[in-house]
């Protein structure tokens, strides 16, 4: 479990395809302090530490990660939001993340705004999730709150030092990032879906 609140952006410093599975190995501050089969969130994605050494940590992302991320795009040189997991007596300074993406989404606007930046970004809803105003989405394992929510889109709002200190700075109109919404929001609407399905919404509205 995570809490959406980067630590920094790691380094991609090789890439491994074997079978269907990708090696990712990368770099950066805390690389010592991993330990083998430590969970650690690359881009909103909970991997396993498979192997490291003084100054790189790799990591494997099975065919279905690969396809419901954006790890499946990354090139040696890019740069990946990396979190520990939680510590049970820590604070949440974001909101509980599961580190299980939903699916990706397309960024379609970058807006700068005296000093921060609004970024609007589109996604497939046919699968099912949604974004309400004001709730908490995770964008690359970043906890953000959604502002100006639509069917398939909605925007967030980004200050400086988050800009500075993730993934963010790299991202363009066209980039491609992971989503995780909200689990509240994910069971209340599978819910829901199963009263329409089997037509049990009607009796409980009286309608």
């Amino acid at each position: 479990m995570f809490s959406g609140i980067v630590e920094e952006p790691a380094t991609v410093v090789a890439l491994e395809r074997e079978k269907e599975n990708l090696h990712i190995t990368l770099s950066c501050s805390f690389v010592k302090g991993l330990k083998i089969d430590q969970s650690v969130s690359h881009n909103g994605v909970c991997l396993t530490v498979v192997r490291k050494d003084d100054k790189t940590y790799t990591v494997t992302a099975i065919k279905e990660t690969l396809e419901k991320s954006n790890l499946g795009l990354l090139k040696v040189g890019d740069k990946v939001n990396v979190e520990r997991s939680m510590k049970i007596d820590s604070l949440i300074d974001g909101h509980l993340v599961q580190g299980h993406v939903d699916q990706t989404a397309v960024c379609t606007g970058v807006q700068e705004a005296d000093g921060s930046w609004y970024f609007t970004f589109e996604y497939d809803s046919s699968k099912g999730n949604i974004t309400v105003e004001k709730g908490s989405i995770a964008v690359n394992g970043v906890s953000l709150t959604v502002v100006n929510s639509r069917e398939n889109s909605f925007q967030v709002a980004i200050i400086p030092y988050t800009y500075e200190h993730t993934n963010f700075h790299q991202i363009v109109k066209g980039t491609v990032v992971n989503l995780e919404f909200d689990i509240v929001g994910k069971y209340i609407t599978k819910i829901l879906n199963q009263y329409l399905a089997s037509g049990q919404l009607n009796r409980l509205t009286g309608k």
